[in-house]
């Protein structure tokens, strides 16, 4: 966890060196103060010393006084750049880091899960961080230097610090022992509030049309609560610390005036040495203030950073360091040869189970199946968003694990079920198939995916800028812009998952031919759920349960597999209805 911590200042750790430097300068001209203040009163006023012993005396402590406003000034602002900018790094660490992950190591943490320690974890760690560089640095300085002071003024009233610091060190180990566990559990209740809010605005449209606004206001109250509760749960017990010290403090200041006033009765201690080492104990009950402080914030951080260690930690499960970045994609072939895949490795049962498949470059191929025959998750494995766990995906020839992700994944553009796109202008959103493409190039995908005709009846063409996730689009015009976004890649081999369940039959078949015309030698897989979506294809494989039930084209399936037989009468009767 340290190394980790330590790797995210880089930049920053000069700031990070100057600010506990500063401090020093800040915490010596202020503990010099009551020493020089202490002479003057013997030496200038009770002394007899004179005015001009005074005035010189004095503008000694106006020039500490300064020098220390400069030096503090300074160290707060160092250290805030320096932790703004360790939390910087430390975002940029976690994001880069997820831009790696794959799907599964995706679905090991959840999306609210992540989300909470990029931003809650991720601040309450750049507080620390500001805390630790300033007042971790400047309590313990400010302790030793008036602590030494003081016992130079009187070395057996000192004495009375030596009985009561051990006691409350130990106090604040056993609170900060019981206070981690508190603060882990804390941050569990933020992700589960994220998670409900998430959900909630996602699916704003789907809560409006069912009028569940109450109940998502109950369940998001529930969550609310809980975080409420595991926030006093945690904070009642380390916010103990503060008046743990107050008291031990206190309790000193007492003793230090009993035995104190008693030494100036008798005569053993002066006034003005009394009184300088009352304001080092005020200095002392400052830093302790200031580490109670520390303490909470350090229990706190302690809990946010082991999350976020945990992910930039986290092994991505697919990473291509052994390929070869010269490797392209020669065509279009698809082999699978016994493939198996689960989840999780320990995971009782396959998900994908014994494939055998060969695919040549240029075919279409349809994917016919079930809901949950795990036809999305075998397509996913040929431009390795999930990894085999036993057998070996083949594309061009050659295992998908000899080629960089990027040479892979830029041979084979994939059309998710989920269509997303991102805000800015639809012509931004197309450039990520290529973002070179002229404007004729961008047109004609258009045009092929079915979508040019919509796109210039707005306004703006397209120039139009589409909101968060293309809220301000219909399911089918983002199915067919995700479509001319992969087009625009000029892969070898394209999947459509289900990418036209949500345009009409017509347009579906208008797409199908523009493909044929202007693709033909792109590899076609198509994921779907209506047998007019793949009935032209130059084979249709259909699964169930995550194997190969039959391969066949449309003519042959329909005399001879029971399921194939089964959807296409469910449809044909759906559709003369």
């Amino acid at each position: 966890m340290i190394k980790t911590l330590l790797g995210q200042t880089k930049g920053y750790r000069l700031l990070s060196l100057l600010c506990p430097l500063l401090i020093i300068i800040e915490v010596y001209m202020e503990t010099q103060i009551p020493f020089v203040m202490s002479d003057m009163v013997d030496n200038g006023i009770l002394g007899g010393a004179g005015t001009e012993y005074v005035l010189r005396e004095g503008g000694k402590m106006v020039i500490m006084a300064l020098i220390s406003l400069i030096a503090g000034a300074g160290a707060a602002r160092v250290a805030a750049m320096a932790g703004m900018g360790f939390g910087s790094n430390l975002r940029n660490a976690i994001f880069s880091k997820i831009q790696d992950f794959s799907f599964a190591n995706i679905d090991r943490f959840s999306t609210p899960s992540l989300i909470t320690r990029m931003t809650t974890d991720v601040n309450t760690i750049q507080m620390g961080y500001t805390m630790v560089i300033r007042m971790f640095v400047r309590s313990p300085i400010m302790l030793i230097m008036a602590f030494s002071k003081a016992k130079a003024i009187n070395n057996d009233l000192s004495f009375v610090f030596a009985v009561a610091a051990p006691v409350m060190f130990i106090l604040l180990v056993l609170i900060s022992s019981f206070a981690l566990p508190r603060f882990q559990k804390l941050m569990k209740k933020y992700d589960g509030l994220n998670a409900s809010i998430q959900e909630t605005l996602i699916g704003a449209r789907v809560v409006k049309a069912f009028v569940r606004a109450k109940h998502e206001k109950d369940k998001f109250r529930i969550s609310n609560d809980e975080l409420r509760d595991a926030s006093i749960f945690a904070e009642k017990l380390v916010i103990c610390s503060g008046p743990i010290m107050q008291m031990t403090v206190y309790g000193c200041i007492i003793a230090i005036l009993w035995f104190g006033s008693n030494l100036v009765i008798k005569g053993t201690m002066a006034i003005s040495d009394l009184t300088a080492f009352i304001t080092y104990v005020n200095m002392i009950l400052m830093s302790l203030m200031m580490i109670s402080m520390i303490f909470v914030m350090a229990t706190m951080s302690r809990a946010s950073f082991t999350r976020i260690a945990e992910v930039i930690a986290e092994v991505p499960d697919i990473n291509d360091s052994d390929a070869d970045p010269s490797l392209e994609v020669a065509n279009g072939d698809i082999d699978m040869e016994n493939v198996c895949f689960k989840y999780k490795k320990n995971g009782k049962k396959n998900v994908i189970d014994s494939i055998n498949l060969h695919i040549k470059s240029g075919e279409t191929v349809g994917i016919i199946g079930g809901t949950g025959s795990a036809k999305t998750t075998l397509v996913q494995m040929i431009p390795r968003l999930y990894d085999v766990t036993e057998g070996v995906v083949k594309v061009g020839g050659r295992p998908v694990a000899d080629y960089t992700l990027k040479n892979l994944r830029d041979a084979v553009a994939m059309v998710l079920q989920v269509n997303l796109l991102f805000t800015g202008t639809i012509e931004d959103n197309l450039r990520w198939g290529n973002e070179d493409a002229t404007h004729e190039e961008i047109v004609k995908a258009c045009k092929i995916a079915q979508a040019h005709d919509f796109v210039e009846s707005f306004p703006d063409g397209y120039k139009t800028e589409l909101g968060q996730g293309g809220v301000n689009l219909s399911g089918g015009q983002k199915q067919r812009l995700c479509i001319a976004r992969a087009l625009l890649k000029s892969p070898k081999v394209l999947i459509l998952d289900d990418s036209t369940s949500a345009v009409d039959t017509a347009t579906d078949a208008k797409i199908r031919e523009g493909f044929k015309e202007n693709h033909g030698d792109i590899t076609t897989v198509i994921v779907a759920q209506r047998i007019s979506s793949v009935e032209h294809a130059d084979k249709i494989i259909v699964l169930d349960d995550g194997k190969i039930n039959a391969v066949g084209t449309h003519e042959e399936l329909l005399g001879t597999n029971e399921i194939y037989t089964e959807v296409y009468k469910s449809q044909q009767e759906g559709g003369k209805e």
